[in-house]
Parts: C-alpha cells; structure tokens; sequence
C-alpha cells in the first residue's frame, strides 16, 4: 500500500464526524516510534539527515491455531511477550536509520524496497535480519542486507538478557531481601510482609525511572512516548493527524504500558497475599533464612504470568474499554501519574514521526483484515 493511499483513506475517515475507538498502541524508540494495530505495526524512524524512514510490518496473531491463547488472563501473557518480541525487533530498525551515516548512498535497489526484520519468532529474532513481507519508504529506502548498527544483533541480545536478570534483581530479589531484614521471616507476618515488599518494589521502580529519565538520551525517548500518546489522543478525538491538532492533548494515556506496570505490582500484593505460602513452608519442612526466602523469591516469579494476565485484563480490556469510567480513573490514577516520569512534552517533529508511524496501522485498520487472513 502506498503512502498517498494512506493519507487518502485516512482523509476519508476524518471526514466523519465524531470520537473514533481504537486499540492501536505504540512504543517509543532511538529517534522514533513504532505503531501497532491488529494487522500490522510500524516504524517510523527520524534520520540524521532530517527526513523520516517508515517501515511496515504484517502482524500475524495465529489466533485461527491457538484460541486458547486469547483466554482471558493468557492473553495478557501472551501480548506481553509478543509486545518484547516486536519492541526488539523495532528496536533493532530504529538503530540501523538513527545512526546512519549522513553521506551514506542512498541505495541500490529499486525506491520501496528495503530489508528488514522478519516475522520470526523469539529465538530467530535475537539472531538474525531477514527480509519478510513487509514495505518501507523514506529518504533511504534501499539499506545494503549486510548493514549493522554500530550496536549490532547480538550486543543488543545481550543487553536484553542482562536486562532482564537485573529487572528480576532490581524489582524481586532486591525488595524481597530487604522486607526480610525489616520484618522479619515470611511466615511471621505474612500481610505485614506483602505491603512492604509491595511498597518496596513500586519505590525502587520509580527511583529507577526518575534516575535514568536525567540522561538526555532518555528524556529525547521520552518526548517520543509523549508524541506517541498526543497522535493517539488526536485520532480518537476525531481530528486529522497533524502536529498542530496533536500538540493540544495530554502526554498521559490511560492505555499506556507505565499504567499496565504499576497495575502489576498493585495486584502482587494482593495475589501473594492469597497464595498459602505458609502452609507450602510447614509441609515442605522448608528452614528458616536462606532457603525460605529462595521459596518467596520463586514464587514471585511463578506467578508473574498470572499476575500479568490480571493486570492487562483490568489496564487494557477492562479500563481501555471504558476510559471514562469514574473506577477506571481511580483504578489508574497511580499509573497515570507515574507517566509523568515516563514522558516529556515532544516538538513537533517528534509528533511528525508518531503521525507518521501511525498511518500505516490506521490505514489496515480502516480496511479490515485481508480476505482469509
């Protein structure tokens, strides 16, 4: 599909009156954004040279195969696993166009072709680029396949993995050794030891986000996941996408991930406050120290999935369905508030490149899903 047919439906739309529902999300990245909707997602990049490089991407859900995991409380899991397989893979399209060189040649291929990540699954995607049904456009539309970002593939693997065991660190291990020094055993006062391992991980995760939203680096992202959440507001208000109809809306955004988050540990409160735990610990004979908080520590990430799979359907089915709901905005009013730390007010190109990631997605989801997709 082609840029000016996008705008061109698009026109269309906006041409009927009225708030406008829609369930497409984004995710700031280096230099831009990525879209995504049911059918597709979309990156849409700002190079050094000025001009914007967008790249499309077919979304295929598998829902036809596995209904099962679109059950309530799975289907948390599995968009949030989803939503890390594509955030690296836009990650890794972002890198190679923010840090092209300015004098680079423009390519050798014909305009609108261009390599990209594939639809490959998690284990594929942490190794490789491969071209796959999708389109992009832009000043540099022809990349040469063999081109790496100065922080290739497997650096950036890396980086996710280390994350990863420093975000079970951060936020599990650390706050769970900590109650214990505080409260004392588990089984002692288990209420009393929920709230504050609770508390703990909410503190220690917004000091995290205030201590890295100071590097500039960040703050410039941050401005794109305001830009992200204006071109959203702008859409389901009805007005045409245009920095200038953007720019009037909030940065805040009640479907945002940061709510989604906050939400989680909310709900870990109250979900291992209800898990028997104790009565685990009599039976098993389990010894006081060490080896009782690894057994707290373990169940802690046992029942992320579950704890995931609530927080979504509350965040995501529940309050994006009825952002209005006078509940819903006490429900998430910790959430929102926390989006201070998590976004910054975007210029307008920063808001240029959300419209433009938008676009794409918007367009698929005007059409509707391909015949026998």
């Amino acid at each position: 599909m082609s840029e000016q047919k996008h705008k061109s439906d698009l026109s269309r739309a906006f041409r009927e009156d009225g708030p406008k529902k829609t369930h497409v999300g984004g995710q700031a990245l280096i230099e831009g954004i990525m879209m995504r909707g049911k059918h597709n997602w979309a990156v849409a990049v700002r190079e050094p040279q000025g001009s914007i490089y967008i790249e499309e991407h077919e979304l295929n859900s598998g829902k036809a195969k596995n209904q099962w995991m679109y059950w309530p409380l799975i289907r948390g899991c599995r968009a949030l696993v989803e939503s890390l397989i594509l955030g690296y893979k836009a990650l890794g399209i972002a890198a190679i166009h923010a840090f092209s060189e300015e004098g680079e040649e423009e390519g050798k291929g014909e305009e609108g072709d261009a390599p990209c990540l594939g639809e490959a699954d998690a284990l594929a995607a942490t190794e490789s680029l491969a071209a796959d049904g999708s389109q992009a456009h832009g000043s540099n539309p022809a990349k040469a396949a063999s081109e790496q970002p100065a922080f290739g593939n497997k650096e950036m693997a890396v980086s996710m993995v280390l994350g990863l065991v420093l975000g079970v660190a951060l936020f599990i291990v650390a706050p769970a050794f900590l109650t214990n020094l505080i409260v004392g055993e588990y089984d002692n006062n288990m209420l009393a030891w929920n709230i504050v391992d609770g508390l703990l991980r909410v503190a220690v995760f917004v000091f995290y986000l205030w201590l890295i939203g100071r590097l500039s680096d960040v703050k410039r992202m941050f401005g794109y996941h305001g830009a992200e959440h204006k071109a959203i507001h702008c859409y389901e208000h009805g007005l045409e996408l245009t920095p200038e109809n953007a720019r009037s809306f909030p940065r805040l955004h009640v479907r945002c991930g940061t709510a989604f988050l906050i939400m989680v540990m909310i709900i870990a409160i109250l979900v291992y406050t209800a898990i028997p735990l104790n009565a685990i610990i009599a039976a098993w004979g389990v010894p006081e120290g060490l080896p009782k908080l690894a057994l707290v520590i373990a169940t802690r990430i046992v029942f992320m999935p579950l704890i995931a799979g609530i927080s979504y359907e509350i965040t995501v089915k529940w309050a994006g369905s009825h952002p209005n709901n006078p509940l819903v905005k006490v429900i998430l009013w910790p959430g929102m508030q926390l989006q201070y730390l998590t976004t910054n007010e975007p210029d307008d190109g920063q808001i240029e490149c959300a419209i433009e990631a938008m676009r794409p997605v918007l367009a698929r989801e005007l059409e509707g899903a391909p015949a026998g997709a």
